[in-house]
C-alpha cells in the first residue's frame, strides 16, 4: 500500500499498533503499517517519535517532499545485505561489452514505447506529425543496434526523445502552451504534470530497486557520478511513455486536469535574493552537469531530462525556463494527478516475462527482479516493458 499524505498540519501518530493521521481532534486515517509499502509527505507534516520508530521497524519508505512536491529527503532505510550482489553491480561498470548491451536493450524499450504511442496519437487525432516523428524514431534502431560504445547509445536516444517531446503535443486535444521538455522551472502545465508524475514514478522505482536489494547508484546508461542514483534512472526509462505520458494526455484530454487547476510563481527580483539563492542560481548556469540528479541537496530538484552523458551549455533550453515564471498545480488539482497516479499503478495488465496478470507497481518489482538476474548471471537479456 502506498500512501501519500497532503493535509497542511497534519501529525501522524501512533496509536496501539496502528497510526492516525491525525489535524487537531480529526482523524483523517488509520494506517495499518504491516500493510504499508511507502509513505509521501507533502508540505507540513508532522512525526511523532512513536510513529517514527514504527515506521523505522517496519522497514516503511518514507519520503519528504515539498508541498508542491519536490523531492527533500527520505528516512535511511537498512542496507541491502548482499554485499556479493552489490560488489557484482560495481565489478560490471568495468566490463563495457555487458554494459553496452544492457544499454542497448534499456534505450531499444523506451524508442519502441515512444514510437506506440505516437502512433496511437497519430490513429486518434488524425495528424500526420507524430506519425513522422514514429517513422524517424524507429529508424534509429537500426543504429542502435550497431551502436559500438554506450556514448552512442545516448545519442540515439537524446535523438529519439527530442524527435518524440516535439510531436508529443499533438496528443492534447487543447493547446496547453507545451512545445518542449522544460523542467526548471516548469512553464507551461503540462511540463508541470509531467514533472510530478516522474517524481511518483522515481519514487516507485527507487523502492522497487531496494526491493530487490540492489544498490541504485550504479549503473550504465546514466552516468554514475556523485549522488546520482544513476540504476533508478535507468530503469525509469521504459515506464516514462507506459505510465506516466500516456496518464498525461488522459488526465488533460479527460479534462482531469484543466487550465485553471494551475498557478504561477514568479521567482524573485535578482536584487530581493539572498546570497545563497544568488550562488546556488549562479553554480546552476556554471555547471549543467554536476545538477542532473542531485536527489538531496537541490530545493528546485526535479528529475533529470531524457539525456544520460554530458550536456552543453547549448543544450540547457530543454532543461531550464530561461527565467519565466513556474508553473505550479493548485492543491485540489495536486490531489487528483495524485489518485490518478494511484489508479493507474494499481492497473492491472497482461506481463508477457511471466505469462500472468499483475498491476503497473508489481511490474517495478518484477523488472528490477529481472535486472537483479542479468547482472547475477542467471539471465542474459534484459527484456524491457512495452506498450501495447
Amino acid at each position: 500500500m502506498h500512501i501519500y499524505i497532503q493535509t497542511q498540519g497534519a501529525r501522524i501518530v501512533r496509536e496501539g499498533r496502528h497510526l492516525l493521521v491525525k489535524k487537531g481532534e480529526d482523524t483523517y486515517h488509520t494506517l495499518f503499517v504491516e500493510k504499508l509499502r511507502q509513505v509521501v509527505l507533502f508540505g507540513n507534516i508532522e512525526i511523532t517519535p512513536p510513529a517514527r520508530s514504527q515506521l523505522l521497524r517496519h522497514g516503511v519508505d518514507t519520503i519528504f517532499c515539498t508541498r508542491d512536491g519536490r523531492y527533500l529527503g527520505r528516512f535511511a532505510t537498512p542496507e541491502p545485505k548482499n554485499i556479493m550482489l552489490r560488489k557484482r553491480q560495481f565489478t560490471l561498470l568495468d566490463d563495457q561489452a555487458f554494459g553496452l548491451d544492457l544499454c542497448r536493450q534499456i534505450v531499444t524499450g523506451k524508442l519502441i514505447n515512444m514510437t506506440t504511442l505516437l502512433m496511437r496519437i497519430n490513429r486518434t487525432r488524425k495528424r500526420d506529425e507524430p506519425k513522422f516523428a514514429a517513422k524517424r524514431i524507429r529508424a534509429l534502431l537500426d543504429s542502435l543496434a550497431a551502436a559500438g560504445s554506450v556514448d552512442s547509445v545516448r545519442g540515439y536516444e537524446g535523438r529519439g526523445s527530442a524527435l518524440y517531446f516535439g510531436a508529443f503535443r499533438w496528443g492534447l486535444q487543447q493547446d496547453h502552451g507545451f512545445c518542449r521538455r522544460v523542467r526548471r522551472p516548469p512553464t507551461d502545465p503540462v511540463n508541470a504534470v509531467l514533472s510530478l508524475l516522474y517524481t511518483f514514478l522515481f519514487n516507485r522505482v527507487y523502492a522497487a530497486i531496494r526491493q530487490a536489494n540492489l544498490d541504485p547508484y550504479p549503473a550504465f546508461l546514466h552516468v554514475p557520478d556523485y549522488g546520482r542514483h544513476s540504476l533508478v534512472m535507468d530503469l525509469m526509462e521504459e515506464f516514462r511513455v507506459i505510465i506516466v505520458d500516456t496518464l498525461t494526455l488522459s488526465l488533460f484530454n479527460l479534462k482531469i486536469i484543466q487550465k485553471d487547476d494551475f498557478r504561477l510563481e514568479y521567482p524573485p527580483p535578482a536584487a530581493a535574493q539572498t546570497g545563497a539563492e544568488r550562488e546556488q542560481a549562479a553554480d546552476i548556469t556554471a555547471d549543467p552537469f554536476g545538477h542532473m540528479a542531485d536527489l538531496d541537496c537541490q530545493e528546485n530538484f526535479d528529475l533529470p531530462s531524457q539525456r544520460m552523458g554530458e550536456e552543453s551549455v547549448q543544450d540547457l533550453d530543454t532543461e531550464f525556463g530561461g527565467g519565466k515564471p513556474a508553473v505550479k498545480l493548485n492543491n485540489d488539482a495536486f490531489r487528483r494527478v495524485v489518485q490518478n497516479f494511484e489508479r493507474k499503478m494499481t492497473t492491472e495488465f497482461h506481463y508477457p516475462p511471466e505469462e500472468r496478470t499483475i498491476t503497473y507497481g508489481d511490474a517495478l518489482v518484477a523488472q528490477a527482479g529481472m535486472y537483479r538476474k542479468v547482472i547475477e548471471g542467471s539471465l542474459r537479456i534484459y527484456q524491457p516493458l512495452l506498450l501495447k
